[in-house]
């Protein structure tokens, strides 16, 4: 049984192939750019070119696609965008045009010249996967599932904040099923405000339409993912309430977790954060006193705490206080916190893998004992990949 899992971050793409037949250090791996930075390549490249641009495809990922994006307008070329693919910028269409972006139909699309270059906004191509898999002999003949995590921000309503959307997501979520893999979905019951999730699956089901009407697709927030696969680790999973840290390239997501789950969390922005700001709300959220306003009103995402019993840190010689895990890790290096830098199965980038892993098992009982086999290190069956055909 194979499962394809794939976690898409500002900075890469983290690709993980689960086989059933072997133990999880010697699945095969990819780690390269997210789609994106792909973008946000393709842009500069028009910019050299004095091109013309036209997005259209679903809404994707933004950051580093909407910073050349505007590049684009301010060196006087036209950018045009279908209306998915223009909300990967923005929701709001109106904002779009007021940055200089032309939003125009399909049939308009059509109409411009043939020197407008052409570029396709997807989270999730499929074929590319399986095509550069491919080239190393890697076949995906025994799939079984595929599961994809990305940030979601969701669509919210006009005037209303999209960092409070997002947060209001997420403790709609934890109070709903409290449990890391809540924040996972199957394709067909994912809710209607997260979009860009919603925009894999479409990607999904035009890229391999054939495929996804057998294997099933799970899709997943990034940060939940992430934490969830640090869980692994065997120094981590040793402890009975943890708080694990998430430093991404764009967001910092920490989760306090305990016997009934999460116990709290918080989300920030990367780029807005240096270690003691960081260290004061991970103690803070250790001692359940982290208020919701001292993250928002410094521009982050929010705080909620669900359990008033603090969580100590350092107490009792513990070894470490927190646990690291994310591609900024660095941020807490020589902390008096005393981090641990959370290696599951040897690979902390591969760590929003491992989480979709376990997610997929939550979802689909029916595939569940061979992966959580595999989580407890009993998978495999001791052979390499090179005694299989």
């Amino acid at each position: 049984m194979q499962i394809l899992t794939v976690d898409v971050g500002t900075g890469t793409q983290d690709i993980f192939l689960f086989d059933s037949r072997l133990d999880l250090e010697n699945g095969f791996k990819l780690v390269v750019p997210s789609p994106t930075m792909i973008v946000n390549r393709q842009l500069k490249e028009a910019v050299r070119l004095r091109q013309s641009v036209l997005l259209t495809g679903v809404t994707m990922g933004g950051g580093p696609s909407a910073w050349a994006a505007e590049e684009l307008i301010r060196q006087g070329l036209s950018l045009y965008t279908t209306p998915d693919a223009g909300r990967s910028f923005n929701d709001d269409l109106d904002a779009l045009r007021e940055m200089g972006v032309q939003v125009v139909s399909d049939d308009e699309a059509n109409q411009l010249p043939d020197s407008v270059l052409r570029l396709e906004m997807s989270d999730f191509d499929f074929n590319a996967i399986a095509r550069a898999l491919g080239e190393f002999g890697v076949n995906l003949d025994r799939l079984a599932a595929v599961a994809v995590a990305v940030f979601d921000h969701g669509n919210a309503p006009p005037h209303y904040s999209d960092r409070q959307f997002r947060f209001d997501y997420l403790d709609e979520r934890i109070r709903l099923e409290n449990r890391l893999s809540a924040f996972a979905h199957h394709a067909d019951n994912i809710p209607t405000i997260m979009t860009r999730l919603q925009s894999v699956v479409q990607s999904a089901r035009q890229t391999a339409p054939e495929l996804f009407e057998k294997v099933p697709l799970v899709v997943m927030d990034t940060a939940p993912a992430a934490v969830l696969g640090a869980t692994f680790d065997p120094r981590v999973s040793a402890r009975e309430r943890v708080l694990i840290v998430n430093v991404g390239n764009f967001h910092t997501l920490a989760f306090r977790l305990g016997p009934s789950g999460i116990e709290g969390v918080f989300e920030h922005h990367t780029g807005l954060l240096d270690r003691p700001k960081l260290e004061a709300m991970l103690r803070a959220l250790a001692d359940s006193t982290l208020e919701h306003d001292e993250v928002f009103g410094t521009h982050g995402h929010g705080a909620l705490v669900y359990e008033t019993q603090p969580l100590p840190l350092l107490e009792n010689g513990d070894e470490f206080g927190v646990v690291v895990t994310g591609p900024r890790r660095n941020l807490m290096r020589g902390s008096p916190l005393q981090p641990y830098f959370a290696v599951p199965f040897g690979d902390m980038m591969i760590a929003g893998c491992f989480g979709l892993l376990a997610a997929t098992a939550d979802l689909h009982p029916e595939l569940a004992a061979p992966i959580r086999a595999s989580l407890r290190g009993e998978g495999g069956s001791g052979s390499a990949p090179w005694e299989f055909d």
